[in-house]
């Protein structure tokens, strides 16, 4: 390992970030109908005029591309060109957004009356937004919003229909145009409207692609969609999916715009509306199917309190400035811009480089509240106590010395923390505790996860005819429900937490080992956590850097020494990993141990689960955690990017080829059995 000085690292702490406002502090008092009729005339890209749909719809249906596609599958397909042309009318009529300022209206009147009575405020930095205005009207936008529910689309449009900015065209799933009549408003609200995968259907990708770059080329509106594809149920960042982005950095790198501005956006949940939906889904219960009665049945949300929303608006990223240096758009040259194309390796390095530093930038400027700091020391003091057969919890006056603690250790490593400084901690953690009752109880002056309210799905069931699974399971709906708000500050404390562990695993305090150590865990968990490919050695140091700061450790050229005040630190730190741990040892023993020759990808999660629910009832598994669908897949993908397991191709459909092993070795390598809390301690 070649390494530069650790203590040479930026400091977190020196990120300077905006102030807030709360947009709801006026709606709560002048009128919301005056509020929705107001005069709207937002600024936009060069002064244009907005394009009315079917004016758009036009030109992407006389594009050169579709054109070209076109005459492409009417030659494969033996189809008249007539035929296929009415093919891409029909995608087009599908697929695309209606915007109609009426239902804006609408939807601007009914949120207002719905927000001001779910959240106690919705704060947005205004100077982001002064950015965005800025940025609209130089160049084309892309807005990409963090997703950890339902709620984000329609509070950016909420946002940015409030603050009198352009409104943005949403990419959205097609599971909502099957809600009538919701759907149809969403459409006229800006969505238009995608299939999930489309794969090798050529028409249908020609017609996306050229929708959305004409949006973009012409600057119409602010295009807007998830970076990570889907909503995150576990509330940490997921992998970036690429085809979007791919998508709107085109017209930049054929010449066709100047420059585009990406603008991450971070959106914190003090509390989750679909927490408990969210970890019924981890453990196998079906999504319920969006519908318009669904949403009317989910009105009884209304009347509970889900505190404080954070919006924070990031730097645009000049989508030039990033590939300066980076890419040779020469390349583009070579073939007509109107032909389809595979993006070369060295575009695909760069998109993917790209995203990665965008969801890293949102993940920076998320908002952690209190309550993600109490629901980690909470999970971690219900794990030990588990380990020692104890439910005694952890006494308030523990919990909030322990939060003072863990604060002040995440500002230092720069975390973005809304803590109320002129209020006493204690009044900080009862506050967090009664907005979250429904996940802990206080009995006696002690805290500890409510593990019997989990059971409240099944009310009509006797208590005495549960099941041991039955109640396994409803208890884990807390505990991963708990999971989601620490997962909410994994970012800040990952690089830290994986050297605390290397320093676990390696066999001696040489410096060289445990690096090596690092990076065995940063690539098996880089399908876990937003890991930037390459940038292990800048990791390692950033992690050093953060613990000999805060006086854990001595790092010289040779060795890395835990410190006597250290073992606090690096004990919680071994400890938020070690779920994770715990999850992907488990996988690969249920690999080894049960995966058969005709086992499937689809097979694999149910099977996994009920291999995983026969060893925690043993009491063979410490973390429930493990029951989640998200961290079992995540693992499966690892081993598959690692060459452990193998998809092999058969009649009807791919079977899982198990390098036993290959997958017995990344067992052990990951530390056999985990150790308990007192053994970590013992060992550092």
């Amino acid at each position: 390992m070649t390494s530069s000085a650790v203590c040479s690292h930026r400091d977190p702490m020196l990120k300077k970030r905006d102030d807030f406002e709360d947009m709801l502090e006026e709606r709560r008092n002048s009128s919301d109908l005056r509020y929705a009729l107001r005069c709207y005339t937002p600024v936009v890209y060069k002064g244009l005029a907005p394009c009315k749909a079917n004016q758009l719809k036009n030109m992407v249906l006389q594009s050169e591309q579709i054109h070209y596609v076109i005459n492409q599958v009417s030659k494969e397909m033996g189809k008249a060109v007539d035929e296929v042309q009415e093919e891409v009318s029909s995608i087009l009529e599908e697929m695309a957004q209606r915007l109609q300022l009426s239902t804006v209206r609408f939807f601007a009147f009914t949120l207002s009356k719905v927000f001001k009575t779910l959240f106690r405020s919705i704060c947005v930095n205004e100077e982001g937004i002064q950015r965005l205005q800025q940025a609209i009207q130089e160049h084309p936008v892309v807005l990409l919003p963090s997703h950890r529910s339902y709620m984000d689309f329609l509070l950016m449009s909420y946002i940015l229909y409030t603050y009198d900015l352009a409104l943005p065209v949403i990419a959205a799933g097609m599971d909502f145009m099957a809600m009538k009549f919701v759907g149809e408003m969403l459409r006229m609200s800006g969505a238009f409207f995608i299939r999930r995968s489309f794969g090798g259907d050529k028409l249908y990708w020609a017609v996306f692609s050229e929708y959305v770059k004409t949006m973009l080329k012409n600057g119409y509106a602010p295009v807007e969609f998830f970076l990570e594809g889907t909503r995150s149920r576990t509330c940490k960042s997921l992998t970036p999916k690429l085809g979007l982005l791919n998508i709107v950095m085109d017209p930049f790198l054929k010449g066709q715009v100047y420059d585009i501005n990406l603008v991450p956006v971070s959106i914190s949940y003090e509390r989750i509306l679909e927490e408990s939906l969210y970890a019924r889904e981890l453990l196998g219960v079906p999504k319920p199917k969006e519908s318009t009665s669904g949403l009317f049945k989910a009105r009884k949300v209304l009347s509970e309190d889900y505190g404080s929303i954070h919006v924070y608006f990031g730097q645009p990223v000049s989508v030039r400035s990033l590939a300066q240096g980076r890419v040779n758009r020469c390349q583009f040259n070579l073939k007509p811009r109107h032909i389809p194309r595979r993006p070369s390796e060295d575009i695909q390095s760069f998109v993917n480089d790209s995203a990665y530093r965008l969801v890293r930038a949102q993940e920076e400027n998320m908002v952690l509240k209190p309550w993600v700091l109490l629901a980690s020391l909470l999970l971690q003091n219900h794990h030990q106590n588990q380990a020692e057969g104890q439910k005694r919890g952890i006494t308030l006056d523990e919990l909030t010395e322990s939060a003072v603690w863990l604060r002040d250790l995440s500002r230092h490593y720069g975390a973005f923390l809304h803590w109320p400084d002129h209020t006493p901690p204690s009044e900080v953690v009862a506050s967090s505790l009664s907005l979250h009752q429904g996940l802990v109880r206080i009995s006696e002056g002690r805290v500890q996860l409510a593990l019997e309210q989990g059971g409240q799905a099944k009310p009509e069931k006797p208590h005495s005819t549960i099941t041991p699974e039955e109640d396994l399971l409803s208890q884990a709906v807390v505990v991963l429900s708990c999971a989601s708000y620490r997962n909410q500050a994994l970012h800040v404390f990952l690089r830290p937490a994986l050297l605390a562990s290397a320093i676990h695993a390696a066999s001696s305090n040489n410096k060289q080992d445990i690096y090596n150590s690092f990076s065995f865990l940063r690539n098996m968990f880089s399908n876990e956590f937003i890991l930037c490919p390459g940038a292990t050695i800048e990791d390692f140091e950033e992690a050093c850097f953060l613990l000999v700061k805060t006086g854990a450790l001595q790092v010289t050229q040779q060795e890395v020494v835990v410190t006597e005040r250290g073992h606090r630190t690096l004990t919680f730190l071994t400890s938020m990993l070690d779920p994770f741990l715990q999850g992907y040892q488990v996988v690969c023993r249920f690999l080894c141990e049960e995966a058969t020759e005709a086992l499937t990808e689809k097979q694999f999660v149910p099977a996994v689960r009920k291999f995983i629910i026969k060893h925690l009832l043993a009491g063979r598994l410490r973390y429930s955690e493990v029951l989640s669908s998200d961290l079992q897949k995540n693992s499966l993908a690892a081993l598959l990017r690692l060459g452990a397991v193998r998809k092999i191709k058969g009649a009807e459909q791919e079977t899982l080829k198990v390098n036993q092993v290959m997958v017995n070795s990344l067992e052990d390598t990951l530390g056999g059995k985990l150790p308990t809390q007192k053994a970590a301690v013992a060992r550092l």
